[in-house]
């Protein structure tokens, strides 16, 4: 039987998570020239970036290739909020000698409120477009799917697998709860059941008819054999690719994912205003200190402090208040570049299946 992936393209079952902020795209055309799916992630840029970032994977690679769009509910300022979060940092900007912003700016557009984004999509026409954080409108998906668009979406839970079924995407994501970065909960305030993804891998493959690809801690080629034996078509690997040459992470961020803070990752909305996991930092120590018990404003305006913060702290030469984002796997994190580590893979994964 052809999976999904192949038929659009791909040779193997293995996709590059789309992580906004570490993947690039010579890392999306370097994996998709290896036969696996390269992935961007555009969330954090505008339309006229996000354009310019597809144009240079495509003079890369002929092949297919991902991008991925966040479609959150856009942000609701509140200024009693904001001010608090800026008053409570505002002790951690000192120890470097600098000032929070003046202000909290919604950072990031969301693809609910993009309609230039949509439109680089319908006219670029990458191979795939996953969305994360819930799902446009009917109009949205009928234009991408015109455009001949394959549509994946990212689900926490049975509920928004089948939302996304209704909605008419080709494949759901299933995000299990030791995956790296963003959660991609539709609703941050509604309850998490924080399924792993094994279980909530076999639950979408048993429960819906649309494709699974398994994501969440998979770092090799046994890893995904295991998420193939599930009943997945593909496993989709993100922090295994942090260390690649590629990537656009940084010194620290390298650094730790090789030091004693892979083995401890957290979830946690300090950074950004939204469940994510990272490696254990000076960040996500301050739930215990000047962030503990005050109220955050929405996501993204959140980002804008944890960016200044991570900046302010880098300048002088503090690397720990980054957003370094990881899973679980963390630990089993392997430095080479990205058309090799696919290569490894496929032999590990030929040799669990036997």
């Amino acid at each position: 039987m052809v999976s999904l992936l192949q038929r659009i393209g791909v040779a193997h079952p293995i996709i590059q998570a789309p992580m906004a902020g570490t993947s690039t795209p010579a890392m999306a055309a370097a994996v998709t020239n290896a036969g696996a799916l390269g992935s961007i992630g555009v969330a954090a840029v505008d339309a006229a970036t996000a354009q310019r970032m597809i144009e240079a994977v495509k003079a890369a690679t002929t092949g297919p290739f991902n991008v991925n769009v966040f479609c959150h509910r856009p942000a609701i300022a509140d200024p009693a909020r904001e001010q608090g979060w800026i008053d409570a940092l505002t002790p951690v900007f000192a120890r470097f000698g600098a000032a929070p912003p003046a202000n909290l700016r919604e950072i990031y557009t969301s693809f609910l409120a993009d309609p230039d984004m949509l439109d680089v999509l319908v006219a670029t026409r990458p191979a795939v477009v996953s969305l994360h954080f819930g799902l446009p409108s009917a109009a949205t998906i009928a234009r991408l799917k015109a455009a001949g668009i394959v549509l994946f979406s990212t689900a926490t839970n049975l509920d928004e697998a089948e939302q996304a079924v209704a909605a008419g995407v080709d494949a759901i994501v299933a995000q299990g709860y030791e995956a790296g970065g963003h959660r991609g909960m539709f609703d941050p305030a509604a309850p998490d059941a924080q399924l792993g993804v094994a279980a909530l891998t076999r639950l979408l493959v048993e429960k819906q008819a649309l494709p699974v690809i398994a994501a969440g801690a998979i770092m090799d080629g046994a890893g995904i054999a295991a998420a193939l034996a599930l009943g997945a078509e593909a496993a989709q690997l993100g922090t295994a690719f942090i260390a690649c040459p590629e990537s656009s992470a940084d010194e620290y961020h390298r650094d730790a994912l090789f030091g004693d803070a892979a083995t401890m990752t957290e979830m946690t909305a300090l950074i950004s205003g939204r469940p994510a996991r990272c490696l254990a930092n000076s960040f996500t120590a301050l739930k215990d200190a000047e962030l503990k018990g005050v109220t955050m404003p929405d996501y993204p305006i959140v980002y804008d402090a944890g960016k200044a913060l991570a900046a302010a702290a880098k300048a002088r030469g503090d690397g720990g208040f980054g957003a370094q984002w990881a899973g679980q796997g963390a630990p089993l994190a392997r430095a080479m570049p990205a058309a090799e580590l696919i290569a490894t893979l496929v032999e590990e994964l030929a040799a669990a299946r036997g």
